[in-house]
């Protein structure tokens, strides 16, 4: 199974989610830790927890750590400051992040509850601009500026280990004549004739959706760089680098030192009846005028007609 199968941490918005997805995955970071920190949004009055990894951000609630979040950088579509309405500060300055999850978009809003302190907005616009200005360490990148007078430029923390001359890419009919970089992060390729012309693989990226062709002579040779690129990837599975480079004064404890472990309840939840957490974050961000007033039976009255999927029932639910 590749890395790709199973990394969802930077690639995924979940709510409520276990201790064991909690914990931190290989090659994932633990680099700042908030204590009073409240979810306006889906918890107003609660206070919880930030953990700021180098793949995502959690929060939890320090009085009941099943109720969570865990927010991929990869799904950020913003993040700003604006006041907001905090039940334990009042109107105070919070932080807002607007994601996209698939088709979805949720809205956050995260509160310091220690009055004076930037911390928040610090760490993690700085740590979610670091993820973005990496993304040649997790991305598929074709012709990129990887390569300057026939040498790879090195991204920080990676190191060749072979370089081969006389690499046919079988992209094309005719096939390009270049060279292929192996290092202990990615695969680069590129022409000749041409250094522009270039693919840069991750190894984050192997078993993908993409189908790459690419002919080396003699066979031993294929044979020995395929076996040595299965190796280095192996080892990149097993402890994968992301690029992700930003470090605090104050290191913070390990993730596990700091998550609670949930003590399920003793009762049995019925999944039928069962209102999802997320509804509370939803972001109705493509919403230009009210939607037209519809009779509703339930409740006697005129109201905005509801969203599809939604439903007064549900939505009382989750106010409640």
């Amino acid at each position: 199974m590749s890395v790709l199968d199973v990394l969802w941490e930077d690639r995924d918005v979940r709510f409520d989610v276990s201790s064991q997805q909690m914990k931190t995955r290989p090659g994932e970071i633990l680099i700042d830790c908030l204590d009073s920190i409240e979810d306006t949004k889906g918890n107003n009055g609660d206070r919880g927890r930030l953990l700021v990894t180098n793949l995502r951000i959690i929060w939890h609630s320090l009085a009941l750590p099943r109720v969570n979040l865990s927010i991929g950088y990869n799904c950020i579509l913003s993040i700003t400051t604006r006041t907001a309405n905090s039940k334990l500060r009042g109107q105070t300055e919070a932080l807002y992040i607007l994601t996209k999850c698939n088709t979805t978009r949720f809205e956050f809003i995260f509160t310091n509850l220690v009055p004076g302190s930037p911390r928040l907005f610090t760490s993690v616009i700085a740590v979610h601009r670091a993820y973005e200005t990496s993304k040649m360490y997790r991305d598929f990148k074709l012709r990129s500026a990887v390569i300057q007078n026939k040498q790879l430029r090195l991204l920080p923390q990676e190191h060749v280990y072979d370089k081969i001359n006389g690499v046919w890419n079988l992209s094309s009919d005719q096939g390009n004549l270049g060279t292929f970089f192996i290092t202990n992060v990615r695969i680069v390729w590129h022409a000749n004739m041409n250094d522009s012309f270039n693919v840069s693989i991750p190894y984050l990226q192997i078993s993908g959706g993409y189908v790459l062709g690419f002919k080396i002579d003699p066979v031993e040779k294929l044979q020995e760089s395929v076996k040595e690129i299965n190796s280095l990837h192996k080892v990149y599975s097993a402890s994968p680098i992301f690029g992700v480079n930003y470090e605090m004064e104050e290191k913070p404890q390990p993730l596990e030192a700091l998550t609670v472990e949930q003590v399920p309840d003793d009762v049995e939840i019925d999944s039928d009846d069962h209102t999802d957490a997320f509804v509370a974050y939803f972001a109705d961000g493509n919403k230009q005028q009210d939607r037209e007033p519809v009779f509703s039976e339930e409740l006697g009255l005129a109201i905005e007609k509801l969203k599809d999927g939604f439903t007064l029932q549900g939505l009382w639910e989750v106010m409640s």
